[in-house]
């Protein structure tokens, strides 16, 4: 009889290790899902700062060549190009 008495302390010796490893892991999880929002919002805002700082490299491009930088007069010219191919179909449509 105390072979079996020994063998249901053990069990449950065992469930209790368990059950602590288990809300322990529970609790990590939970950790490391509030983890994976807070990294998916800062990527957001990442992507967000990229787009800003992007489209204020291309407006200083084009500031810098419409003030006569060498550097980008190709890209200025044809800008203006599309620009205008662009009001050139405006004032068709105006005049259908």
């Amino acid at each position: 009889m105390s072979n079996l008495t020994e063998i249901v302390d053990s069990l449950e010796s065992s469930i209790g290790k368990l059950l602590a490893r288990h809300e322990d892991l529970s609790s990590a999880k939970l950790q490391l899902e509030k983890e994976i929002d807070d990294l998916k919002v800062q990527k957001l805002q990442f992507e967000e700062e990229i787009a800003m700082w992007t489209e204020k490299c291309n407006s200083l491009k084009l500031a810098n060549s419409l003030l006569g930088s060498d550097q980008h007069k190709r890209e200025t010219k044809l800008k203006i190009n599309a620009l205008i191919r662009e009001i050139d179909q405006c004032i068709v449509q105006l005049s259908e």
